[in-house]
């Protein structure tokens, strides 16, 4: 249950980044994202307001964000990887003057302890996030197999060229990718808040990595078309595992890294050769 709990951050993230990953794109801004979000509900709910508005107003703030991420990319022309590249600069700078560089903590009062539910509370013996956790893994898989904007995703990393050829509104594809990417994040930044008690102004940082990681060891292509999200749940599982066990073994965080990195470039390589050979 503790590695569930710990690894339901990364692979809510990590849902989203398949949805970018599989249009061929790629969502660098994830973590800013998470942090900000996390920033303005720790804000809002240590102010007394509505612990579900305060959910709501950062799940939004995210999907804005997201969206404007995909506007960039189809208006704009940019290429993903410099859209979200620029957010990522953005969305920091905002982190720290809206932080003034200092951790913001929930507070004391009746409706932080209702927030940190959500981070800290069970139900039976899960922990709340595992449930989140999976409620979003079936969304997700419900949204990518069963519906025809899900079709339209996988049509699109196949082959933009030919999916626009085919009458699909391409740029409203990636739009909703973007902004889904987004509320994740930021819905990976509310149940992160609610688990420390506080949002501090370096929160997020690096978990663009981790999350790419997951949805790369779960066998998504980067160049898009291909991938699953029970593959990205394997990925997140196996990534929190490690990370669960270099910590138990007391290995020290910079090797942590590199432990992490050796084993993201062996399960690439594996996966290219067995595509490679069928």
């Amino acid at each position: 249950m503790t590695v569930l709990r710990q690894t339901s951050i990364n692979a809510v993230i990590a849902t989203g980044m398949t949805f970018a990953i599989l249009i061929g794109g790629i969502d660098l801004s994830v973590g800013s994202v998470l942090g900000l979000c996390g920033a303005i509900a720790a804000t809002m709910v240590s102010s007394g307001m509505n612990v579900v508005l305060a959910v709501l107003t950062a799940l939004l703030l995210g999907t804005a964000i997201g969206y404007l991420n995909g506007t960039l990319i189809t208006t704009g022309g940019l290429q993903p990887f410099i859209a979200t590249l620029g957010t990522v600069t953005l969305l920091r700078g905002a982190i720290l003057v809206f932080t003034q560089g200092r951790p913001i903590s929930t507070g004391n009062i009746p409706s932080s302890e209702y927030f940190s539910e959500i981070g800290t509370g069970f139900l039976g013996p899960i922990p709340i996030p595992v449930y989140i956790m999976v409620l979003v893994f079936i969304v997700a898989y419900y949204i990518l197999n069963h519906t025809r904007i899900g079709r339209y995703i996988y049509a699109t990393g196949s082959n933009e060229e030919a999916t626009m050829y085919s009458g699909i509104k391409t740029a409203r594809v990636k739009r909703f990718v973007y902004a889904v990417s987004g509320m994740m994040a930021a819905l990976a930044g509310i149940l992160l808040t609610a688990r420390l008690g506080s949002a501090q102004p370096t929160s997020g940082a690096g978990y663009e990595l981790d999350a790419i990681a997951a949805v790369v060891l779960g066998g998504t292509s980067m160049v898009g078309g291909i991938g699953t999200i029970g593959g990205t749940a394997i990925g997140a599982l196996i990534i929190g595992v490690l990370n669960n066990a270099l910590n138990l073994m007391k290995v020290s965080s910079y090797y942590q890294d590199v432990a992490k990195g050796i084993v993201i470039l062996i399960a690439v390589l594996l996966d290219r050769k067995q595509k490679s050979s069928r």
